[in-house]
């Protein structure tokens, strides 16, 4: 089979590999469709500082299962799955209140493990959700992305009644936009970019106001409409940007960071407690799966807005230097594997 391996920071290969074959407790995925993430790019560029190398990469991805191994039901060959990368241990301290994806032995798939830019994998079984027919290959493919935002929202617990600003309009800033919407119904999403053609596909995805902050002051024009946002998404993840969401946040607002940046950040104590600010950070996703599942087989969310890119497998350099460098026409883009 075909696999997609970093073999050390700027070394990518398309190596011949045996069949993998299920261990126990595990199904083999046949590969259809894998999304590209940024921290491929990161760990294809030795810019991820929990890769190991050489390692398959891949954390987003769908396809049937084809074999079981021991202790696995059978029934389950032929079943449409999305893969859940987050595999935790299950008992340490975070596993035991609901958080898996901070687990003290956390193994993510792609990352820690091989993933799935390849023709088939082996995963945990538990990590591998059923898929209704109601939702596309295509759409299956973008469950884990949604799931992030999922994870994020499920702790600042949005009501219609927030007003919601967003900084980023990439791929994790636009699945925010849609959960808000389309899950919480929140009346007024505010959106922040410095790429406008980003700020373009944020009003494709539901936001009721966009800001292009590269040449003007967002400070300045929430002041002028008298805006305070009551809930703020960090989905642009640069150390700047939690001052300034601080500054601009209603009293008892809540912020939520999504960035791993290890530059500094500095903020004053004054400005948060003065208006009791609550802060949320949010890694990868707990448990999430099967809300984002249901979001989609309702119509509450819709994937097929983020998706501009398919490449086959062999193209997947071109592919990962697309998603890297074209942020104004590429959002999110997708690896065809198998038909």
């Amino acid at each position: 089979m075909r696999s997609v391996v970093i073999e050390s920071p700027d070394r990518l290969v398309i190596e011949q590999r045996p069949l993998p074959e299920p261990a126990e407790g595990e199904v083999r995925v046949k590969v259809a469709l894998a999304g590209i993430c940024g921290s491929d790019v990161h760990i294809w560029h030795g810019h991820n500082p929990f890769a190991k190398y050489p390692r398959v990469i891949g954390h987003e991805f769908f396809g049937t299962i084809d074999a079981t191994g021991p202790g696995v039901d059978p029934a389950r060959l032929g079943e449409r799955v999305s893969v859940d990368p987050v595999v935790s241990c299950g008992h340490c301290y975070p596993c035991s209140v609901g958080r898996p994806n901070v687990c003290t032995s956390l193994q993510v798939i792609g990352v820690h493990c091989d993933g799935g830019f390849s023709d088939y994998a082996c995963v945990p079984a538990r990590n591998a959700w059923h898929i209704p027919d109601a939702i596309s290959d295509r759409h299956a493919t973008m469950v884990e992305p949604f799931t992030i935002a999922a994870n994020i929202t499920a702790q600042l617990k949005p009501t219609p009644d927030d007003i919601a600003l967003i900084y980023g309009a990439g791929p994790m800033g636009l699945t925010v936009i849609q959960a808000l919407k389309g899950v919480y119904g929140v009346k007024q999403v505010i959106v922040a970019d410095r790429i406008a053609e980003r700020l373009v596909m944020a009003t494709n995805n539901g936001a009721d106001k966009v800001v292009d902050n590269s040449h003007q002051s967002l400070e300045d024009i929430l002041n002028k409409a008298g805006i305070r946002p009551t809930l703020i998404v960090d989905a642009a993840c640069h150390p700047s940007i939690l001052q300034q969401a601080i500054n601009l946040a209603s009293p008892a607002a809540r912020i939520g960071i999504m960035g791993f940046s290890g530059e500094p950040c500095t903020i004053t104590q004054q400005s948060l407690t003065s208006k009791e600010i609550s802060l949320f950070s949010s890694r990868l996703n707990s448990n999430r799966f099967p809300d984002v599942i249901s979001w989609m087989a309702q119509g509450k969310v819709d994937p097929e807005k983020l998706i501009t890119h398919c490449l086959p497998l062999e193209e997947v350099q071109a592919a990962l230097t697309l998603f890297a460098t074209d942020q104004r026409t590429c959002c999110k883009v997708l690896l065809q594997m198998h038909n």
